[in-house]
């Protein structure tokens, strides 16, 4: 009997550090959601595109305008759903939404994403845009690389399968968009998924 307590206690104390280390409320339906986002700004995207723009993008056209504020769109609704699915989630658990932890991760995801913005930015300005979905993903799977240790470990899969498409779109840039939309689209719905019966529905 002694020894299963030990063995209870053990385990309690592991989970007790697990959870003040890492911020483990990430809500799975918010994948899914971003996902589903990202999907309808793609189809959004390709229509205006193939119908007003010829299957061509310039720089200075509205329809290009048009789907840099697609991008940005799908892009806010994602972080406004992700906050308000993982508040929610975190309140039902009891746990904390803002601590030392999720200050981690938030800035541990920000740093490549802010840099990898940034530098899109500079390379859209010189004119240099063959590239951007391929970087796009890159920067994102290293954002989740980097703030998985501060989360459900889960995550640095999505992004090492983000690297993985960001350095195929990379060799492969006519396909941009719809590794684009792969990555972004189907793979967060997928993972969102499986994340959501994993964790969620526990």
């Amino acid at each position: 009997m002694e020894s299963k307590d030990y063995l209870k206690d053990i385990s309690e104390i592991k989970n007790l550090m697990n959870k003040s280390s890492r911020f483990i409320s990430l809500s799975g339906l918010s994948g899914i959601l971003a996902g589903i986002y990202a999907l309808v700004g793609a189809a959004t995207a390709y229509w205006l595109v193939t119908t007003y723009s010829y299957g061509t993008l310039t720089l200075d056209g509205w329809v290009f305008r048009t789907c840099v504020l697609i991008l940005g769109l799908v892009a806010f609704f994602s972080i406004v759903t992700g906050i308000l699915l993982t508040t929610r989630k975190a309140k039902k658990h009891g746990e904390k939404i803002w601590d030392t932890t999720s200050k981690r991760l938030v800035f541990n995801f920000l740093i490549p994403l802010v840099v990898g913005g940034i530098y899109i930015l500079i390379i859209l300005n010189q004119q240099k845009y063959g590239q951007t979905a391929a970087l796009m993903l890159l920067f994102y799977g290293l954002a989740l690389i980097n703030a998985s240790k501060y989360s459900i470990g889960d995550i640095r899969y999505l992004g090492l399968i983000q690297i993985v498409l960001g350095l195929i779109c990379a060799l492969f840039p006519g396909y941009g968009f719809w590794l684009w939309t792969l990555g972004f689209g189907v793979m967060h719905i997928i993972y969102g998924t499986w994340m959501h019966f994993k964790y969620d529905k526990q």
